[in-house]
């Protein structure tokens, strides 16, 4: 499938990868649907992607993705009549023991990293039966490696490969293809948000130098890169995967 008059949504478009696969597939011609929390980082987005692509065509939507799924999925309809990708990265994080760690803040963190995805694959499914379109989650290495404190996070991540999985079976007979990428440290805002001091966050990046074999960090735009890839025609007969893209640290031994 060509990306060229395509349209796709991103989920949290605001920042970070979202931002980063919206303009990629502004690149590439698709016509973008941006959503997400903060309509200022929305309309930066924005910028970002008609600075690349002064004829791209862009809605913008400001929702949460726990409650506004299937205004999301109508809207793109109703603005565009199809439905070709779905990348669900928005994705939320909070750290905790099991002895500290609240139901409230495991029922944040599954609404948002599962339940959302969920609602949001249901709603576009039928859509993306037309086109024959495709889905791309955007999980973690967390999905495939555990790590303390995090227990919340990792269960997440992990149930949304396994949910790829299996929607990936459930929408094969329709020509549906559902792959997930697993980023490792990307520098973005979202461990910070996670609670990490300035200090902390330029702490953590230099450690995980020594976490990650490829010996540094990722950036925002090699995960939207892999997103276009399985996005497109060039991966037709990939369906099911879970790709790792952070530099070895999947395949590195803790430390």
């Amino acid at each position: 499938m060509s990306l060229v008059g395509k349209v796709v949504i991103v989920t949290g478009a605001s920042s970070g990868i979202g931002a980063a696969a919206a303009v990629e597939f502004a690149k590439q011609g698709s016509k973008v649907v941006i959503t997400g929390r903060n309509e200022a980082n929305l309309k930066a987005t924005e910028a970002a992607c008609k600075a690349a692509n002064s004829k791209v065509e862009i809605l913008l939507i400001v929702a949460d993705v726990t409650t506004d799924a299937e205004k999301i999925i109508k809207a793109t309809i109703d603005k565009f009549g199809q439905l070709d990708v779905l990348v669900n990265n928005a994705g939320y994080g909070e750290m905790g023991s099991i002895l500290d760690i609240n139901v409230d803040q495991f029922d944040r963190v599954m609404n948002t990293n599962l339940r959302s995805v969920f609602l949001l694959t249901k709603y576009a499914a039928p859509h993306l039966v037309k086109t024959q379109g495709n889905i791309v989650n955007v999980s973690s290495v967390a999905g495939l490696r555990s790590f303390p404190t995090s227990s919340v996070y990792c269960t997440s991540k992990a149930a949304l490969d396994q949910f790829t999985r299996c929607i990936a079976l459930d929408l094969a007979p329709k020509n549906v293809r559902v792959n997930a990428v697993n980023p490792g440290t990307i520098v973005t805002e979202f461990h910070k948000r996670i609670g990490l001091t300035e200090a902390e966050y330029v702490k953590f990046l230099e450690h995980a130098k020594s976490t990650h074999a490829l010996g540094r960090v990722g950036a925002a735009k090699e995960v939207a890169d892999a997103i276009i890839f399985l996005a497109s025609d060039s991966s037709s007969f990939i369906t099911g995967a879970t790709l790792p893209i952070d530099g070895g640290r999947h395949a590195m031994c803790p430390r």
